[in-house]
């Protein structure tokens, strides 16, 4: 299972990229706007920062809502960096516009994926990711978690090429839960990620541990 990081913030790419287990990174216009990016040039600019922090896929957004707006954009984030992967959001030009930039070579991520029929659309139009989101779901009372589960069984059973990215990841149970159904990808916010890190054993085991040896010092 690959690690993305769902951030605009530079040093945590840097610090998630130290730990050597970062694959990629997702971002979004409102994580950028949370960073202070404003502005078309310095949002290109930003992205072209991030690839060139971590060697993996960067999924830079479309803002655009229509067909060809979609495309002249995707045309200029593409030409970025090689580690660009165009953001499309699931709706009929969304489609289109995955179908179209999949024919030109070019890698799409098909967010805002909601239900595993969205995802068999995503998938058929040769998105490189469909990415659906797990927290959001949860919040309305359904089972993100459920969702994930039914796509890796469809996927798998029709053998489609799309990776399943799971997005809006709240906490580290997230995660563990999506890796055990076998997900291809998780993006989660930096704190989720670092999270994993901790199990108060292995803090008092480390407390032990030292004390014996400034014991064995004496």
């Amino acid at each position: 299972m690959k690690f993305f990081i769902d951030t605009a913030n530079l040093k945590e790419i840097a610090i998630a990229q130290s730990w050597g287990i970062l694959d990629g990174v997702t971002t979004n216009p409102s994580l950028m706007a949370k960073e202070g990016i404003k502005g078309h040039d310095n949002i290109l600019k930003h992205y072209v920062d991030i690839c060139n922090i971590v060697d993996g896929d960067v999924s830079a957004e479309v803002i655009a809502l229509d067909f060809d707006g979609m495309m002249r954009e995707a045309e200029i984030l593409a030409t970025l960096h090689k580690n660009i992967v165009v953001k499309v959001p699931m709706t009929k030009d969304g489609i289109k516009a995955v179908k179209a930039l999949s024919n030109q070579g070019i890698k799409t991520n098909c967010t805002l994926v909601f239900s595993a029929g969205q995802a068999i659309l995503a998938a058929k139009a040769g998105a490189t990711y469909v990415s659906p989101f797990v927290g959001r779901l949860d919040d309305i009372s359904a089972d993100g978690i459920a969702l994930i589960s039914q796509m890796v069984n469809i996927f798998t059973a029709q053998d489609y090429k799309t990776q399943i990215l799971a997005a809006s990841l709240r906490h580290p149970m997230h995660i563990v839960q999506c890796a055990e159904i076998g997900v291809d990808v998780v993006t989660c916010p930096f704190n989720s990620i670092e999270q994993l890190f901790h199990h108060p054993l292995t803090n008092s085991g480390l407390e032990k541990f030292m004390e014996d040896f400034k014991k064995s010092q004496q």
